[in-house]
């Protein structure tokens, strides 16, 4: 493919990384974002800095948030804007590969707009019968808190016989490096452990993230099931109490947490699990060859900060956008740290293309 079809990415230095060295699956959403009250959460039984799954109670507020003024729609899905934040830092086209499912409609036009604008390869599988799914992104406390409520519609339809469609499953084979949110454990387990094993069996990178507290409680077993897989966990200090409550593992405290994560079984025994757990504003923990480390993020006033909605996707994003290109696990998470700092200056998970991550 020309550069010239690639205006935004045609901009950026050509690096010498494989197209297609990065691939994800994942819920692609978009993103209904309005900033509420926090009258709005107790209307609709929701929390902040949480992330759930929409039950009926929940459909009349997509309405009510179309009707505000300050309502936004972004491009969003977990997995799906890491994928979009790794090549914005990479800044080579069709580096990243990504997999879900969309209806035919307006918003997944936009969702495949917005993924070719930052140089994303999406293979999208399309429903007939369902939309594409949207996620309630609910702003409150001056951006410091978001409370995410997913109506997952057509994405909730991916089907592993798309992974299996042979120029599908070639694209998956190319990757050398794999991450998968924690979200996709409720659409497509048998997918996620596909790749997985492909991924031990090659050698090859595979990551997952926790994603939210529910999904390390009421899916506890798919994620186990891929947990074996999983040579870098990602996760916040929430997620990682959940994890640890529910797997027994007796402690309380984020680093004896991550040193017990670490230490679970694992199928590829040639490399240790890394685990990184993000705190917020708070240190970034490592746990990695039996240690821990501490990474300091970046603390903004708070006139600079907008919305935090996307700052665990861009951490990620910014980490595996390092790692594919050879970088130490270290400065993957300092490239992480930038990452999340520029997204939550802004609404969404969005950025401009003007700015570079410059540091080694």
């Amino acid at each position: 493919m020309s550069d010239n079809e690639h205006p935004e990415s045609a901009k950026r230095i050509k690096l010498d990384i494989p197209e297609g060295i990065l691939f994800g699956m994942g819920n692609p959403l978009l993103d209904i974002c309005a900033i509420t009250k926090e009258d709005f959460l107790e209307k609709y039984g929701l929390e902040p800095n949480n992330a759930i799954l929409a039950e009926a109670k929940h459909q009349s507020m997509y309405k009510e948030m179309a009707s505000m003024d300050n309502v936004e729609y972004i491009a969003g899905g977990a997995t799906q804007n890491t994928m979009r934040v790794a090549q914005w830092i990479v800044g080579k086209p069709y580096c990243a590969t990504f997999m879900g499912s969309v209806g035919k409609d307006e918003f997944s036009e936009t969702l495949e707009k917005k993924a070719k604008e930052a140089g994303v390869l999406v293979r999208y599988q399309k429903q007939d019968n369902h939309p594409t799914g949207t996620c309630a992104v609910v702003v409150t406390k001056n951006g410091m808190c978001r409370s995410l409520v997913a109506n997952l519609a057509a994405a909730n339809h991916f089907a592993q016989s798309h992974l299996e469609i042979p120029e599908n499953w070639a694209l998956m084979e190319k990757a050398r490096f794999y991450y998968i949110s924690g979200f996709f454990l409720t659409v497509s387990p048998a997918s996620i452990m596909m790749v997985g094993k492909h991924a031990c069996e090659n050698n090859k990178m595979f990551c997952m993230n926790l994603s939210a507290p529910f999904l390390c409680d009421l899916y506890r077993g798919p994620m186990m099931d891929a947990f074996k897989y999983v040579d870098i966990i990602f996760g916040n200090e929430t997620e990682a109490a959940k994890f640890s409550e529910v797997q027994k593992l007796g402690v309380t405290d984020v680093k004896e947490i991550a040193l017990k994560v670490a230490a679970l079984e694992k199928e590829n025994t040639k490399r240790e699990r890394v685990v990184v757990f993000t705190q917020g504003a708070d240190n970034v923990i490592l746990a990695k060859d039996g240690k821990i480390s501490e990474f300091p993020a970046i603390k903004l006033p708070e006139e600079k900060l907008i919305d935090t909605n996307g700052a665990g996707d861009a951490f990620t994003g910014g980490f595996m956008a390092q790692l594919i290109q050879g970088k130490t696990i270290e400065a993957c998470i300092k490239c992480g740290i930038w990452a999340a700092t520029e997204i939550i200056q802004r609404s969404g998970c969005s950025f401009s293309q003007d700015v570079r991550y410059t540091n080694e």
